[in-house]
């Protein structure tokens, strides 16, 4: 006996081969997608930043972060006592912009406290010029946050009279995101503190 349809076993067979394909595409499809992204994120982890000779972060291909961590490290605490302390009429608001950029409210707390006592007033009043002459700091990256204590002797020139101070601060540094070319390190200062401050005769100590 004839009939207008076609064998309903040939039609199911073309069904399941039709799903079957649908689904074995889908599943490879699912598998080079985290294949892709797993070997992405390798690649991702495997790339950074690290510091050049002056202490500047260019990106290039990572050999080893925390070979790097102590140097941006030690270059950031640097950039920012230079920045926070080496001030002058001209330069003071521009150099404290960047400096609060690579510290958290412990350092802008700072500020407001030295500007309310009036400390750039006197700048400005008295045309004073405060030039830092050198950084040391010593950092511990065995554990985070990372503690650190920084020693800064800077000079205050007042016209005829120069003087000469050592300051100690203390504080801990975080990871951040890196933000160009406003914290290249992608450090941030908290828990920020001024230990000490002496007049010191810097001449006599460097013989």
């Amino acid at each position: 006996m004839k009939t207008p349809y076609k064998n309903i076993y040939n039609i199911l067979k073309l069904n399941r081969f039709i799903v079957l394909a649908v689904v074995i595409g889908a599943v490879l499809t699912c598998i080079v997608s985290v294949v892709v992204v797993v070997k992405l994120h390798k690649e991702t982890v495997n790339n950074a930043f690290v510091v050049n000779s002056d202490g500047s972060a260019i990106p290039i291909k990572l050999v080893s972060q925390r070979e790097n961590l102590e140097v941006e490290a030690l270059a950031h605490l640097e950039l920012f006592h230079t920045y926070f302390y080496h001030i002058d009429a001209s330069n003071y608001e521009k150099h404290l912009e960047k400096a609060l950029w690579l510290g958290n409210s412990s350092v802008d707390a700072l500020y407001r406290q030295k500007k309310a006592d009036g400390v750039y007033n006197r700048l400005l009043q008295y045309s004073l010029v405060r030039r830092v002459i050198s950084t040391n700091s010593k950092i511990d990256i065995q554990s985070k946050p990372y503690r650190f204590e920084t020693k800064t002797i800077f000079e205050i020139n007042r016209g005829s009279v120069t003087d000469i101070y050592e300051l100690i601060t203390t504080g801990n540094l975080i990871r951040v995101d890196r933000n160009f070319p406003r914290n290249t390190h992608g450090l941030l200062i908290t828990n920020f503190f001024e230990n000490t401050l002496k007049k010191i005769d810097y001449e006599n100590r460097k013989k």
